[in-house]
């Protein structure tokens, strides 16, 4: 499998999560077996993705729009929300400045733990990409901020 197509099974696998599977299944109308076969990185099921409208559906039950945001950066498309949407959180760029802290001392420290053997397993690279992509969303509500100042 080519690293594109792994890079956006991961995201789809991202995405169902984040919705949980049960409701993933009940939003797409799919089963917890074709979901997951959209994301599975087993030969037979290396060219089987979701379809786009299964995708819409769960990114708007998601948190954050994993699939969409893999294309733009497979791409090198730089995504920018509505001000309306959801993942707009109150405070302003103090409060993202503070938090983005947190997130990269978590990252780190996340780092730290992963490396103490010299070896970052498959569970400790999945955290630190949990953290990576915490810092993403952090960074994405800062923009939102400060497009917000500079308007």
């Amino acid at each position: 499998m080519n690293a594109m197509s792994s890079y956006l099974k991961k995201h789809t696998e991202a995405l169902v999560k984040d919705v949980g599977l049960e409701a993933a299944c009940a939003l797409t109308g799919k089963s917890k077996a074709t979901l997951g076969r959209y994301y599975s990185d087993a030969a037979e099921h290396r060219d089987r993705f979701m379809p786009v409208d299964a995708v819409a559906a769960l990114e708007e039950a998601a948190r954050y729009p994993h699939v969409t945001s893999a294309l733009a950066e497979l791409k090198g498309i730089t995504m920018s929300y509505d001000g309306k949407k959801r993942n707009m959180t109150e405070g302003g760029v103090n409060t993202d400045v503070i938090a983005l802290a947190q997130r990269f001392a978590m990252l780190m420290a996340e780092y730290q733990q992963s490396i103490e053997d010299g070896v970052i397993t498959a569970n400790e690279a999945k955290r630190l990409l949990r953290e990576t992509l915490a810092i993403q969303h952090v960074l994405m509500d800062m923009k939102l901020h400060l497009e917000d100042e500079k308007a």
